[in-house]
Order: C-alpha cells, then structure tokens, then sequence
C-alpha cells in the first residue's frame, strides 16, 4: 500500500517504514505528526483519487531529526560588467519515518457530472459566430499573392530590398538574367529609379548571380568574403 501526499509544499510517494526528507517541519524530534492532503491511495490494486484530497485519509509520521542539505554553490556573472558573486546554500531539512497510512472514511471521488447541451441555444448562436468570422475575414487584408518564379536577388552581395525592387520591376527577376545584364544597364535601371538606389555600384552583380545560377553557393560565399557592400576591395 502506498500513498501519495503533501508535506510542506511538496508531493511524495510513501508507505509504511519509509524514510523521507522533506523540508523543515517545526514539530519537534521524536514528536508524532500526521499528515491530511492525501492525493492518492494504492491498496492492492484498488486506487483512489481526491478531489484534490481524499476526505478520512492521512499520512501518520514521526519526526526523526533536523538537518542539513548538501550544499549548493550559486554563481552569478554579468558579461563585460565586472560582476560576480558566489554564495552558497544548505537547504534546510527534516527526516521523517512513515509509520502508517490511514485509509478510514476513505471515498472515491464522485465523476463530475456533465452540463445538459442546450440544443436551441447553440442551433440560435451558430449563425452569429459564422457572421462574425465573415466580417473577420472581410476586415482583414489580404496576404500578398507570393511571386510565381524569380530567385531572391537579395542574396547577392549590395542589392538591398529596394534594389532588387528596382531590378524585378525593369524584368529582371533571376539570377540568370541579372548575369546576362551588362553592369552599365544595371546602373541604368538604379539611376532611374525612384528609391534611393543611385548610389549602389553593380560592378560584381554579375558575376555572384552567375555562380547563384550556377549553384556554386560556397563560391559565391568565398567571392563575397572579399567584397564589402558589393564592391571588390
């Protein structure tokens, strides 16, 4: 037979002439103490529940003496701050001997019983829930369609959104025909857009969407690695 039960704040598994650690009890060494929030019963099979404690039942234990935990070591450290602090804890604790478990009186936890459905009720709601999802739907906006085709010319060192915003409106819109372009034709584009993507020099745009189309990520990567905002250094 065991028991599940509550002994300052914590939950433990117990049965008779077991030896449990709990935390600090005021009871005195050698003195008696009984236990009442008892969470579950084990009897041979034949469980019981509470709800949350099981009415008649408790834990009867003896005290048999007060100590100390293992220490604890708490270190805290801020980064770049120059703060550190060590302290130590020692929890603590009070060994009980579990000398029975009282099942009189006993019950087993009644099911809770289920509300009635109210059939008209909900037949006269439904119609008010879909209209309100209707009017949800109608007032939210609408995502943008995703693009059919095109590769994310973003990727490509010195092209920001509103750069490849510029170069997907004049048709270009992958990586093969922004290395076909001339970089003379992609400055054109620049220079005639309204964003504030004059500046941009796509000398090197070419050659990264080649190697883009080409698959050869980890050269792109390496060709990157010696450029800084698109430009050869």
């Amino acid at each position: 037979m065991y028991a599940i039960v509550e002994i300052a704040g914590q939950q433990f598994k117990v049965s008779k002439d077991l030896k449990v650690y709990v935390h600090r009890l005021a009871n005195e060494e050698g003195s008696k103490v009984s236990f009442d929030k008892v969470l579950l019963l084990d009897d041979n099979g034949s469980v019981t529940l509470g709800a949350p404690a099981i009415e008649g039942a408790s834990v009867e234990a003896k005290v048999l003496q007060h100590l100390k935990g293992d220490k604890v070591i708490v270190f805290k450290k801020k980064r770049r701050k120059g703060y550190k602090k060590r302290n130590g804890h020692r929890q603590y604790l009070t060994q009980i001997l579990i000398e029975g478990i009282v099942a009189t009186g006993a019950k087993k936890a009644a099911p809770k019983a289920e509300k009635a459905e109210a059939p008209k009720a909900e037949a006269k709601a439904a119609p008010k829930v879909e209209k309100l999802v209707e009017t949800v739907e109608e007032k939210a906006p609408k995502a943008p369609k995703a693009k059919k085709g095109g590769d994310d010319l973003v990727i490509i060192e010195g092209i920001g959104p509103k750069a490849a915003e510029a170069l997907v409106a004049a048709g270009i819109d992958t990586f093969a025909k922004l290395a076909a372009a001339s970089a003379e034709e992609v400055k054109a584009i620049l220079d005639a857009s309204t964003s504030k993507v004059q500046h941009l020099d796509p000398t090197t745009w070419a050659q990264q969407a080649q190697l883009a189309a080409d698959g050869k990520m980890d050269e792109l990567k390496k060709l990157q690695d010696e450029l800084n905002g698109g430009k050869a250094v």
